[in-house]
């Protein structure tokens, strides 16, 4: 793609990264095919290639972003399927991320968008206050149908039954590993996975120090950024990715680390751009150390000796989270471990495309968010599987609460197989106990 930014503007380093993204596009459209809001909307501007030519027109020409640039702006999933398909190698990420953080410098939303935003911003992000919300929201949920707003009544159905009680694993410490030690690792607990699912670092713990890990929690780390970051709010998230990378790092340059692991995709992605995200700040070098040894925790299994299992006779369809095989490039991982584990695994038809969780996705374009949902449901459901798998919190969020079919993560079937409890979502579920999975 032929750009004509100025001398001047390529001296901004941001400007010279977006300007050697959007050279490499040649607008063969390929990306059309696997974008999900494109399928649904049908509008060239909500698909990647629209995108990129209201990026270059606004970044090329300065301009203060107009309603409809942010329209589909906004309504981009960051899924990116995109980039799985590009043959040219476009880094769509970089670029929208970008773009997000031009809008949200320059351009003033209506009153409800900004109020939205900062609520999320302040809550999500920190467990507690997020605890506190839930059970607000969960006194308003009966009263969903009466909000104005979609965006509102989704963040009321959102609101579980019942909020699960903390878990003191998710306080700094370190747990010893069974037998002979064979890795020193850090686990990022995260931050509305910890308010939402206790159950995921849990086994994550007792799985890996099964295997021979010794698990550190380190002291001051928390959320990874993802969610103020893909906001364009840059100042919130570097701040937060700061704590994170200093964090780490003390444990690297202490005793040692052999892998930060995450068990979450969508955080995992962020982590592992850290060293992009910081490279021209003073936390550059430490930030690279910590992108470098960054690992989804489907990665450090692979390393580790899983026993071989016995058949389960059980057959689980496995949802495969955007950030995990687009964003992060894991596709056969999490599989491979679930059937050498002796589970049964098939896949959904159009296992590429997002479920409509997308981070707060759901809550901020709902209509959208629904339809994904609802197709998504439907091809797992149609492969009558006994449980549904995935990587990332959003998306058994998501998912189960479009079905009866218990979603559980897959480290909590690993953590079952050899020798932890069964996941609570199945017992839950053989009790007739059906709904959103992920709630006690």
């Amino acid at each position: 793609m032929k750009t004509e930014f100025t001398a001047e503007q390529l001296e901004n380093p941001k400007i010279a990264r977006a300007n050697e993204i959007l050279r490499s596009c040649v607008h063969c459209g390929f990306c059309t095919a696997t974008c999900p809001t494109y399928q649904v909307l049908g509008d060239e501007l909500d698909s990647p290639r629209g995108r990129i030519y209201l990026i270059k027109d606004m970044l090329e020409n300065d301009r203060v972003p107009d309603a409809k640039t942010v329209k589909h702006i906004d309504r981009c999933l960051s899924c990116l399927a995109c980039m799985t398909t590009c043959p040219s190698g476009v880094h769509y990420m970089h670029l929208v991320d970008q773009a997000r953080e031009y809008i949200e410098e320059r351009y003033k939303r209506p009153l409800g968008d900004r109020a939205l935003r900062w609520i999320l911003a302040r809550i999500l992000p920190y467990p507690m206050r997020f605890r506190v919300a839930l059970l607000g929201a969960k006194i308003g949920r009966p009263f969903a149908r009466l909000m104005p707003d979609a965006r509102l009544r989704a963040m009321l159905e959102m609101a579980p039954k019942q909020v699960p009680p903390v878990s003191r694993n998710d306080d700094p410490q370190s747990f010893a590993p069974q037998g002979a030690r064979k890795k020193r690792v850090a686990l990022m607990t995260g931050c509305a996975q910890r308010a939402l699912n206790t159950d995921i670092n849990d086994a994550t713990i007792r799985l890996l120090t099964r295997l021979g890990c010794e698990v550190v929690v380190a002291e001051g780390a928390g959320c990874c950024g993802a969610l103020t970051h893909h906001m364009g709010k840059t100042d919130e998230s570097h701040a937060t990715a700061a704590k994170n990378i200093k964090a780490w790092a003390r444990e690297m340059d202490g005793a040692g680390l052999d892998a930060i692991v995450i068990n979450t995709s969508g955080c995992g992605t962020t982590v592992k751009d850290y060293g992009h995200m910081f490279r021209h700040e003073s936390l550059a070098a430490d930030s690279a150390r910590v992108s470098a040894i960054a690992m989804d925790v489907s990665e450090i299994l692979m390393q580790l000796d899983l026993p071989q299992g016995e058949d389960k006779d059980m057959v689980i369809a496995y949802h495969a989270a955007c950030s995990l095989q687009h964003g992060q490039k894991i596709k056969t991982y999490p599989k491979d471990l679930l059937k050498r584990a002796g589970f049964a695994v098939v896949e959904p038809a159009d296992s590429h495309l997002c479920c409509g969780s997308a981070g707060t996705y759901n809550l901020m374009q709902p209509e959208i968010s629904k339809q994904l949902k609802a197709r998504k449901v439907r091809t797992l459901e149609a492969k009558n599987p006994d449980v549904i798998a995935a990587g990332n919190i959003g998306c058994m969020m998501q998912i189960g609460s479009g079905t009866g079919i218990p979603v559980v993560h897959t480290v909590e079937l690993l953590d079952w197989a050899t020798g932890g409890p069964k996941p609570p979502a199945m017992t839950r579920a053989a009790q007739g106990m059906t709904g959103v999975p992920i709630l006690r």
